[in-house]
């Protein structure tokens, strides 16, 4: 039997409640979710687990068993919530970001969310900025850590490889590049686009490439974020190129064709760099190590 730690919840305040409405607000759920949650649980379980009646429901005697358990277990997972914590880093103090759109979308929301879940005496002053200025902003003050993609040396600046991650072509199934099984970009620009804000760094990163190609971008919509891009392409509205790890969970569904591209600079190496003094702050010297060492991060590094 399967059981998750939300549902055994929700079955523990009904319970106390002695009814559905009352305990789904407990666990701010609507009294519909949490009828579904429950059924699901009845069905792991083989047994009704509550007798409904107008004035309220009660416990069966499949109930009372998995009441018992559930009262126990929760306390237990309470416990080693509470014991584990004590071995969390906690770190208190803020600490300013930099990074470019690529980055952000692909590593470090997912990861900032993460870790502030459990440090909430920790805050981040994030902006997104173009990759080719986020050295000279970090030498500058403007901000403490930068992540971006080619991030050159810097005598002032220490200078670690973050993640890596590749720009792929991404269309709709049916689409004539799918007749192949990677693309240049060259013939990704023949086709009408769907890209990210104009401000993007995604975007001027490309706009770059393709004026070095001397070809123009055909943009039909530019959109505000990667998963509205994604949509428009699952759509129809047109290509997009974007970092094969946003568009992973689409390809992998089938919504979407991710395309490797052919040409050299679509390997994107997303290097962290923040001031290489004494003066620097210990926070941020081990924010800085946090971030490198999520491991759903450090595994793009391996696979290298």
């Amino acid at each position: 039997m399967h059981y998750e730690l939300k549902d055994l919840r929700l079955f523990q305040a009904i319970a106390e409640a002695g009814n559905l409405s009352a305990g789904a607000a407990a666990m701010h759920l609507t009294a519909s979710s949490a009828s579904y949650r429950l059924k699901n649980l009845e069905y792991a379980v083989g047994s009704p687990l509550f007798i409904r009646t107008p004035k309220g429901m009660s416990l069966t005697p499949a109930g009372e068993v998995l009441a018992r358990h559930a009262r126990k277990l929760l306390a237990d997972v309470q416990t080693m919530h509470a014991e584990l914590g004590a071995y969390s880093r906690n770190l208190r103090g803020s600490v300013r970001l930099l990074v470019n759109s690529s980055s952000l979308n692909s590593f470090i929301i997912p990861s900032l969310a993460r870790f502030l879940t459990t440090n909430t005496n920790f805050n981040v002053d994030l902006k997104e900025q173009e990759s080719p200025t986020i050295s000279q902003a970090i030498e500058e003050g403007q901000a403490d850590i930068g992540v971006g993609a080619g991030l050159e040396e810097r005598p002032s600046l220490r200078r670690e490889l973050y993640a890596v991650d590749r720009l792929v072509c991404v269309v709709q199934p049916g689409h004539p590049l799918t007749h192949a099984a990677s693309t240049a970009f060259a013939d990704v620009l023949a086709h009408d686009l769907v890209s990210v804000d104009r401000n993007s760094s995604n975007f001027l990163y490309l706009s770059h490439q393709a004026r070095l190609a001397g070809l123009p971008m055909q943009v039909r919509v530019h959109v505000h974020n990667f998963s509205a891009l994604i949509y428009m392409v699952q759509a129809g509205v047109g290509a997009a190129v974007v970092p094969f790890s946003t568009a992973q969970e689409a390809a992998r569904q089938g919504l979407v064709v991710a395309l490797p591209l052919t040409d050299p600079w679509a390997a994107r190496e997303l290097y962290l760099v923040h001031a290489n003094e004494p003066g620097q702050a210990d926070l941020v010297r081990e924010f800085a190590g946090i971030l490198l060492n999520d491991p759903q991060v450090a595994a793009t590094r391996d696979e290298h």
